[in-house]
């Protein structure tokens, strides 16, 4: 692909993290001077699946200020997906961004609330970004460059086992039976085993505590691109494991995760998850 504007050569990393820590941060600022005011708020695919004015706010911010730098880049993005604007992941260097992951925290003024930003070069992540800026935590990976949270290198805990394990879950927002049914069986096998369950309500939040070893697993299925692409390389870069919750090699499109401390806590749990397969964003 050299020689054309898609080659990884033509994409500095560095460059293009500076412009995002920059860019994040000024979002941040918006997100925190209102974390604690009523907010105009729709509902997208269900009555808990919610869009505020911040959320639309914050994303153009972000597009439009990336493209000022990168004018031939693309963007797959949470807000803009919701209106209608689908782009297809190709071999185009490609922002992947979710303004604010957990909306519905930041409806309810509860702190766990992240921009969440990752650069997807011929359909491999090599930059994340996640920023909460109620609890000022910068998380960031370059691939092969390692992880870091406020500037400080982060690893993953290491733990192998699920008894000794603190996992993360979530209930989603998707109403049907057989979805509740999968996350109650799946929550439940992990709740009876693991050492602790914690539900943070953010996936870009989730995946971010399992880079820094505060979260030893954490699984979701029916989520989206933008709330795993930074998350993904961030646990990555800790040392961390990322498959499909079925086992297989992960796919950032697939819409699941399944992201651990190790390779062997993964092996023991994913045979035992009901799976849940969503159409692909």
């Amino acid at each position: 692909m050299s020689g054309s504007n898609t080659s990884n050569e033509e994409v500095n990393l560095h460059e293009c993290l500076e412009l995002i820590t920059r860019l994040a941060r000024h979002a941040g600022k918006i997100i925190k001077s209102r974390i604690n005011e009523k907010k105009t708020i729709e509902t997208k695919a269900s009555s808990i699946d919610f869009v505020t004015e911040t959320d639309q706010e914050v994303e153009k911010l972000l597009i439009e200020g990336i493209k000022q730098k990168y004018p031939h880049h693309k963007f797959i993005g949470e807000e803009s997906f919701a209106a209608g604007i689908k782009e297809e992941l190709t071999c185009a260097p490609t922002w992947v961004i979710d303004p604010v992951d957990g909306t519905t925290n930041f409806v309810h003024s509860y702190p766990n609330v992240c921009i969440s930003i990752g650069l997807v070069v011929g359909c491999d992540v090599k930059l994340g970004v996640i920023f909460n800026p109620i609890l000022d935590m910068f998380f960031r990976a370059i691939k092969g460059e390692g992880s870091f949270l406020n500037d400080e290198p982060i690893k993953v805990s290491g733990v192998k086992q699920l008894t000794d394990a603190l996992v993360a879950v979530e209930f989603g927002s998707v109403r049907t039976e057989e979805f509740r049914n999968i996350v109650n069986h799946n929550i439940n096998y992990l709740a009876t085993n693991a050492h602790g369950v914690r539900s943070g309500g953010s996936a870009a939040w989730n995946l971010a505590q399992v880079a820094r070893g505060a979260i030893d697993l954490y699984m979701e299925m029916g989520i989206h691109a933008w709330d795993m692409a930074a998350g993904y390389i961030i646990v990555k870069e800790a040392g961390g494991s990322v498959i499909d919750p079925a086992g297989n090699e992960f796919k950032l499109m697939n819409r699941r995760i399944l992201a651990t401390s190790s390779i062997e806590i993964a092996k023991e749990v994913y045979s035992k998850f009901q799976q849940y397969y969503p159409e692909h964003d």
